[in-house]
C-alpha cells in the first residue's frame, strides 16, 4: 500500500480554488440571464438613453435631436440590420435585440 501524502500548501490552493468558483459561476449565470431576451424600455439604461419600441411615439419636445425617419433599423448602432427586420440586434446593449421600429437617444445615421 502506497502512502500518498498531500503537501498543506496544495491542498488549501485547491479549497480556495474551489471555493472563489462558486461565485465566479453564479456571476457568469446571473450575466448570461441578463444579456438574453429583447431590450425592456423600463430597463433601467434603457430608460436613461430614452428608448422607445416605437419612434413614432418619440416626444420631439423632450428629445430635440429626434428627426422623423430615425429608427433603430437605420442606425450605426445596429449595424446588421436588414429591410423587413423587426428585431435588430445594438451595440449600445450589448448586441441584445431592439426593436427595429424604436428609437433611442444614441441614433446615428448609417452611412
Amino acid at each position: 500500500m502506497s502512502e500518498q501524502k498531500f503537501p498543506r500548501r496544495t491542498l488549501l490552493k485547491g479549497a480556495l480554488l474551489g471555493v472563489a468558483a462558486v461565485p465566479v459561476s453564479a456571476l457568469l449565470s446571473r450575466t448570461a440571464t441578463a444579456a438574453s431576451g429583447r431590450v425592456d424600455p423600463n430597463e433601467p439604461q434603457a430608460k436613461s438613453l430614452g428608448y422607445v419600441e416605437d419612434a413614432a411615439k418619440v416626444d420631439a419636445k423632450a428629445n430635440p435631436n429626434f428627426k422623423p425617419g430615425q429608427n433603430c433599423a437605420n442606425c450605426l448602432q445596429a449595424p446588421t440590420a436588414k429591410p423587413g427586420m423587426t428585431e435588430v440586434p445594438c451595440n449600445i446593449f450589448a448586441g441584445r435585440p431592439v426593436a427595429a421600429k424604436g428609437w433611442c437617444k444614441v441614433y446615428v445615421k448609417r452611412p
